[in-house]
Order: C-alpha cells, then structure tokens, then sequence
C-alpha cells in the first residue's frame, strides 16, 4: 500500500519528467530498468530506493531535493482538505502552458510572465 510520501515523490517524478517531455520508456532507459518500474513509481505502488532517487536526479537533471520540495505542506493540506485535494500540476494544461512557456526566449518568457500578473491584479481589483 503505497504512503503519502510514496504518492508525493511519484507525482513529483512524473511532473519532472513531463516537463522534461520525457515519456517513461526513455528514462527507463537512461536509468537502466523497465518503463513499468516507473509507471509503478509514478502512481506510488513501489517506493523509490535512494540510489535510484540519485539515478533519477541525474537523468532529470534535478537535485533529490526537488522530489521532497512541497512534501510538509502537502501532508498538511492534506490532514486540513482530506484525502486527494486536487493538485494544479497534475492537469495536462497546466504541464502544456509550461512547456511552452520554457519554449519561449527569455524576453519573451518575461513578457509573458509580466502580463499574467497585471492580469491577475486588474481581476484582483474588479473583484474588490
């Protein structure tokens, strides 16, 4: 029965690698196991040892730190909503805005970034 921290990890591991626009076959490989090991990891049915988190880090290019990054305050939200309060990162729209946002140059990426926020403070005052 996989744990919170199980669940946490697969989802982070999933995120890096779509974000990466890596399919679990190809880091499978560059990890040296079967993709079914990663989809198990993935959905937290098998925990992830720490020589393979290390083997994940450096495939994805992240440090181990990045796979706990949000783990206190999603078992707080947790013990606060109940079980599986939905995660924004999880939906494939927001994993598709990103990509194409790292797509962008930087200026661009700045522009972008700079009209999100007035948009988001004009509908701040509206609201008020």
């Amino acid at each position: 029965m996989a744990t919170d921290i199980d669940l946490h990890l697969g989802r982070r591991l999933r995120r890096r690698r779509r974000l990466l626009g890596l399919t679990q076959q190809q880091l499978a490989i560059q990890v040296g196991i079967r993709f079914q090991q990663i989809q198990k990891y993935e959905c937290g049915a098998n925990r992830i040892s720490a020589a393979r988190l290390w083997q994940l880090s450096e495939a994805l290019e992240t440090p181990i730190s990045y796979f706990y990054d949000g783990l206190a305050e999603a078992m707080e939200r947790k013990e606060q909503v109940g079980a599986n309060g939905g995660e924004m990162f999880s939906r494939k729209e927001t994993l598709d805005l990103i990509q194409a946002y790292y797509q962008l140059g930087e200026r661009p990426r700045r522009r972008l970034l700079d009209l999100a926020k007035s948009l988001h403070t004009e509908g701040d005052v509206v609201a008020s």
